[in-house]
């Protein structure tokens, strides 16, 4: 049983509110690659952006790799993921206000995203746009053994169920 989700099934699941995970390859002797949680957006056929500070530990990496893995998660069950790689097409300096405002109603409430775009004004010149175009795609979605798992027989140890206790207590 294939647990892989289609093309399609993945870019409308990448397109969904997730937090990503962005992963990119270390430049330090010991090689580990970085791993944070960061929004991002995604429109099917499209690609996959972040909004990240200009200096950051995770903006040098990408710089240097030109590339990174993004993945999505759904923690409820049945448990999905997502994971996308591909090449940077573009790193631009600052961000657009209208992208940004996308981003923030994306993850949040709309009166908190108006306060979180208030108190964070400075990204708009202190943050970069980087851009990734998906070519590697892997996924998940155990949505099917959990259908599996429902519908199956009982087991003999379900089957035997404990003796109920005497609700008048010991006599």
């Amino acid at each position: 049983m294939s647990f892989s989700m289609t093309r399609a099934e993945c870019e409308r699941f990448l397109a969904g509110v997730h937090v990503g995970v962005l992963s990119v390859a270390g430049a330090e002797p010991d090689g580990a690659p970085l791993s944070v949680p960061i929004w991002y957006s995604y429109r099917p056929g499209g690609l996959v952006t972040v909004l990240t500070g200009r200096e950051s530990v995770k903006t040098r990496r990408i710089r240097a790799a030109r590339r990174f893995t993004l993945c999505a998660q759904q923690e409820e069950t049945p448990c999905r993921y997502v994971s996308v790689s591909g090449p940077v097409v573009a790193i631009e300096d600052g961000i657009d206000p209208a992208e940004r405002a996308a981003l923030a109603h994306h993850y949040l409430p709309p009166a908190t995203a108006a306060a979180y775009l208030v108190a964070t004004a400075e990204q708009l010149t202190a943050d970069v746009t980087v851009r990734m175009r998906p070519e590697r795609w892997l996924s998940a979605d155990f949505a099917a053994i959990a259908e599996q798992l429902r519908n199956a027989p009982p087991t003999a140890a379900e089957r035997i169920s404990p003796r109920p206790s005497d609700p008048a207590g010991p006599a």
